[in-house]
């Protein structure tokens, strides 16, 4: 269902848009991160985070940094 469903983008750039979210997620995946902790951490982290030391919010860095402490949403459940 899903690949059927990623045929159609209307647009050349929405195709780009869905082939970065999914080069992201993907790379997660590959460095043993949840998508979800990590995208859900990196959207409230960074109007915070520093310009200068963006390249600590791609999944290799952000692993090193962040992952032991992510910023939660506020409905997350830690039961």
């Amino acid at each position: 269902m899903g690949k059927k469903n990623w045929l159609f983008c209307w647009t050349e750039l929405g195709a780009e848009h869905v082939g970065l979210i999914q080069s992201l997620i993907a790379t997660c995946r590959l460095q043993g991160i949840n998508p979800y902790t990590y995208l859900v951490d990196v959207l409230q982290r960074v109007s915070i985070h520093p310009a200068s030391r963006v390249e600590e919010l791609t999944p290799r860095l952000w692993k090193e940094h962040f992952a032991d402490n992510p910023l939660r949403s506020d409905i997350y459940d830690s039961g």
